[in-house]
């Protein structure tokens, strides 16, 4: 009985050594900093941290995304310390949609919305009945439709603001289409409409340039300040050593520097 009691104690023991080990192994995860970004220009910014974090002991690993879904679930579930893509209308929304509770830790940049030609290759140009695409989610569409009525293509009801959705046209004088369409889809279907209302990201990865668009948001404009892109994570852990980290090197005078000088205005730093 003493020697299956000794057995049973010296179990315990290497099971708690096992485990201490275990543990102490675990702490290794603090210098591992984990970032879901869509892969233009997120993950390319969060390339310019690497050598930054390591200087700090800390090693970035960036897992690009392809979808505005996946990167908040991961990030929710702890699959990713944090994620890097979406901007401040969008994470609200998701959080009530999908009961999330992920919360920005810094603005890093913003895409101005761009009107890109199509068929049409001037604004002045444009016929009445003439095909216009723009982003079926929701803050996107707002965010499409204040750009089109900036520039006296369609009025929108008083008010209707960054909630905007077509319903909120009050005048369409040249009896434009608006079609819906995924937004990561719009530069796709330039061929196919006069123009085209296109997101930052998406502008950039179909090898568009702001420079060229008929029309861009201008850095004062309520949308542009509203829709700076961020940081995000899952509340609780805003004030995690490694998160600060992230945040440091991600709002830096350097990163700052390498979005201006990288992405000829279709991404703007917030610093």
């Amino acid at each position: 009985m003493k020697k299956v009691l000794s057995l049973i104690i010296a179990s315990a023991f290497v099971l708690c050594a096992l485990f201490a080990f275990a543990s102490c192994g675990n702490k290794t995860d603090d210098k591992t900093i984990t970032v879901a970004a869509t892969a233009t220009p997120h993950a390319e910014i969060l390339e310019q941290c690497k050598a930054a974090l390591e200087a700090k002991g800390y090693k970035l690993v960036i897992k690009v995304v392809d979808d505005y879904v996946t990167p908040n679930t991961a990030t929710e579930d702890g699959e990713v310390d944090a994620n890097y893509f979406q901007h401040i209308p969008y994470l609200s929304s998701f959080n009530d949609e999908y009961k999330t509770h992920l919360v920005q830790v810094a603005q890093v940049h913003y895409e101005p919305f761009g009107i890109y030609a199509g068929t049409c290759k001037s604004l002045a140009d444009l016929k009445d009945g003439d095909k216009i695409a723009v982003p079926n989610d929701t803050t996107n569409e707002a965010r499409a439709l204040l750009l089109l009525a900036d520039n006296g293509l369609i009025t929108l009801k008083e008010g209707a603001g960054l909630t905007a959705t077509k319903n909120d046209i009050t005048s369409n004088p040249h009896n434009f289409e608006i079609m819906e369409i995924e937004a990561a889809l719009v530069p796709t279907v330039l061929d196919d409409v006069a123009i085209g209302v296109i997101n930052g990201n998406y502008a950039l990865a179909a090898g568009l340039k702001v420079s060229n668009a008929l029309a861009a948001e201008k850095s004062t404009s309520t949308a542009a300040q509203t829709y700076a892109n961020i940081l995000v994570v899952k509340d609780g852990n805003q004030n995690l050593e490694k998160i600060k980290a992230l945040v440091e090197v991600l709002t830096s005078d350097a990163i700052a520097t390498y979005i201006t000088n990288t992405y000829d205005g279709a991404v703007v730093s917030m610093r």
